[in-house]
């Protein structure tokens, strides 16, 4: 069984990907099968020229471009990391990566120094899978998303409730941060679609 008796927390939202978090693991569940299904049908109908197409400047490096490809396995990227983090959080460790939070473990660093850090952490992960085939990064989705899945078997109805200190997503909770993939995937998705005319003004050079 993993780790710690954990304390509780409302379900008030707190910061970030601000969405009420699901109260049970059937509703959890439900939420990361249909952000799954739709993120695969979204990039399953498109032609490789429409996938690939630059859409998002990355925040990172100016001369960095993200497709909906980008997007799309960024998002996976990210649920590694919180998988790992919550692994951390109930064995009884430091949940939140240190490169994030202040000496007491607690409380976010400055934005400033926080959104450096996750923009420099996932361009060199778009960096890295972006020359694989679409397929390779489903398969590497799924692999992540097959964890995640195992990790909430793993868990107690008490471990669902259990609040990450320092955790700026959802409510904060386990429960929480595990369901929010599927938010997350539907912000990218929304940020890759409206940048089409980002990339249209910059390449007209207006």
């Amino acid at each position: 069984m993993l780790g710690p008796r954990c304390r509780r927390t409302s379900l008030s939202c707190r910061a970030l990907l601000c969405e009420p978090a699901p109260v049970n693991r059937i509703d959890i569940e439900t939420k990361l099968h249909r952000g799954r299904v739709d993120a695969l049908e979204t990039i399953a109908a498109m032609d490789p020229d429409e996938l690939r197409a630059p859409r998002t400047r990355s925040e990172h490096d100016e001369s960095s471009w993200w497709s909906y490809a980008d997007h799309f396995v960024h998002t996976t990227l990210i649920e590694q990391d919180f998988n790992a983090m919550i692994r951390r959080h109930l064995r009884g460790e430091q949940g939140m990566n240190r490169d994030l939070v202040d000496e007491s473990g607690g409380s976010l660093r400055p934005l400033k120094d926080v959104m450096a850090f996750v923009h420099r952490h996932t361009e060199r992960w778009k960096v890295e899978q972006q020359d694989k085939p679409l397929d390779e990064l489903v398969r590497v989705g799924l692999a992540v998303r097959a964890d995640t899945l195992a990790l909430l078997t793993e868990l107690s109805d008490e471990q669902l409730t259990c609040v990450i200190p320092g955790a700026p997503w959802a409510d904060g909770t386990v429960g929480g941060i595990i369901a929010v993939h599927a938010d997350h995937w539907a912000m990218h998705k929304r940020w890759a679609s409206a940048g089409t005319g980002q990339v249209e003004q910059v390449v007209a050079g207006s």
